[in-house]
């Protein structure tokens, strides 16, 4: 096994960039997983690996040994902590970083069940929400989650580590608003768009059928686009001050509405 003690090192510098940049993701067609729990999810998940990097000292203290028993030896380099740390992108890591190929995303590529039910999100803001939205759809076992932004990089080290792994876990689509509501009325799956003006409430809503609800920007709400083509337009009753919640919040009260009708 390699040793690498050097920040100089070729390898650390471009775990840097790919760390912190989205052109650099694309380009190498590779990103970072940190984390035990998150690369055993990632393995599990069909994900194929580059290359893996351990910190022996930091990694004795994870509660997830068996990951490194899965990794091809040859692919892993043991790094000293000062180097570990220098490319950890979290507090308390537990000493093991890999480097791993991203998988497509495409809409034709998910496979739903009878009755489905699918989590669409319009521009998502930042990737805390969307990490707390695949946290949501694993908890709920939502088909899918859906995102209508071109732009978004679902490998951003933030997304990965605020979704505790569960991008992994959860089939993701990427792609735009027409194509999207294409393939949901191709398989006539309802659409629910969440917004503050509707006048339908939430629990009044049959999510028993196969459902998409979709969800906007907490800034902006939803577009037209969807508030014109949606099925149906519900709201969650405010009785506070302040008339909107986080969308994370938000999508986590509709999909277990669903899931309670559904007799989760």
């Amino acid at each position: 096994m390699e040793t690498i003690s050097s920040l100089q090192n070729n390898r650390i510098k471009n775990i840097q960039k790919l760390s912190t940049k989205h052109r650099e993701r694309k380009e190498q067609g590779l990103f970072v997983i940190e984390g035990a729990r998150e690369l055993s999810l990632a393995i599990a998940g069909g994900y194929v690996l580059d290359s893996v990097y351990v910190c022996p000292g930091l990694f004795a203290k994870s509660d997830y040994p068996e990951v490194l028993r899965t990794v091809p030896a040859t692919m892993v380099y043991e790094v000293s902590e000062i180097v570990f740390q220098k490319v950890a992108y979290r507090e308390g890591s537990d000493g093991i970083l890999a480097l791993a190929q991203p998988q497509s995303h495409l809409l034709s590529d998910l496979q739903l069940s009878d009755n489905p039910f699918i989590i669409v999100l319009e521009a998502i803001e930042k990737p805390g929400n969307l990490g707390a939205v695949l946290r949501t759809a694993d908890a709920a076992q939502a088909d899918a989650v859906v995102v209508c932004d071109l732009l978004t990089d679902i490998y951003n080290p933030n997304i990965i580590r605020s979704s505790v792994g569960c991008v992994f876990t959860v089939p993701v689509a990427i792609g735009t608003n027409e194509e999207t509501l294409t393939f949901l009325q191709n398989r006539r799956i309802q659409t629910v768009a969440a917004e503050l003006t509707a006048t339908q409430g939430y629990q009044d809503t049959d999510f028993i059928s196969p459902s998409a609800i979709v969800m906007g920007t907490e800034a902006d709400g939803l577009t037209d686009f969807w508030l014109t083509h949606a099925d149906k337009r519900i709201k969650i009753p405010m009785r506070g001050k302040i008339d909107s919640l986080n969308v994370s919040v938000s999508t986590a009260i509709l999909t277990f509405e669903a899931m309670r009708q559904r007799g989760f």
